[in-house]
């Protein structure tokens, strides 16, 4: 099979079971819907840890248009693989959102329609911020800075990381103990596209988590490049 494509599966792949066991972990962890903010940041950041030994190799794990972005930036992924990698993230993360829903509407006897559609948790929104949009655009971009910036520190040639997916993961679990109370966090334009699709009213506040993830991995891209990084990891 193509190099490329690989990579593109092993992004579908992962994005899948991110957001399954992310977001799943969120409507069944712990006393009812919802379940305990701890199990839901460590079931994310567990996702990411064991899924970098098992495709890591393959596409990086990005399993983040964010993440995919910042690193076409730092030319460490070009047009054609960035488009790839985007569109079998979101494709991931639809799936994912479209199995947990139907498996939500069996386990709690729902009808699918616009009254009952809001009944399905996962999906990002603005309601820990009271419906303010700039906190929510800031709580996301701050977090997805953060995440986005140990991901870089994580995979550097000079990080002395034994496995940056563990760094990896334990930065995805440390900005969802902050930011799950405030928006759900989302720190991942895919997550929150795979779940707003399937939840009614979801969709209005989609571009609040679609462009700060964004601006948030591009100003960890500009911090990292030009100050923190290693001049030598440039040669």
């Amino acid at each position: 099979m193509d190099a490329s494509i690989r990579k593109y599966i092993a992004e579908l792949i992962g994005t899948f079971v991110l957001v399954f066991f992310g977001v799943g972990a969120a409507i069944w962890a712990g006393p009812g819907i919802g379940g305990e903010y701890i199990s839901v940041a460590l079931a994310f950041g567990l996702t990411v840890m064991v899924m970098s030994v098992t495709i890591g190799k393959i596409s990086g794990c990005h399993l983040n248009p964010a993440i995919s972005i910042a690193m076409f930036m730092d030319k460490k992924l070009d047009t054609k693989d960035l488009i790839g990698y985007v569109v079998c993230q979101i494709i991931g993360a639809i799936l994912a959102g479209a199995i947990l829903t139907a498996i939500v509407m069996g386990a709690f006897d729902l009808t699918w329609d616009a009254a009952t559609a809001s009944d399905v948790p996962g999906a990002n929104s603005l309601n820990g911020v009271n419906d303010t949009i700039w906190v929510g655009l800031l709580v996301e971009i701050i977090l997805t800075f953060i995440f986005v910036l140990v991901v870089f520190g994580a995979t550097s040639k000079n990080s002395g990381a034994i496995n940056g997916g563990l760094y990896i993961g334990l930065a995805l679990a440390m900005v969802h103990l902050v930011g799950i109370n405030l928006t759900g966090t989302s720190v991942n334009p895919a997550r929150s596209i795979g779940l707003a699709i399937f939840r009614d009213g979801a969709l209005g506040d989609l571009w609040v988590f679609i462009i700060a993830p964004i601006i948030g991995g591009l100003l960890a891209w500009a911090v990292w490049k030009f100050v923190l990084c290693d001049p030598a990891e440039e040669q």
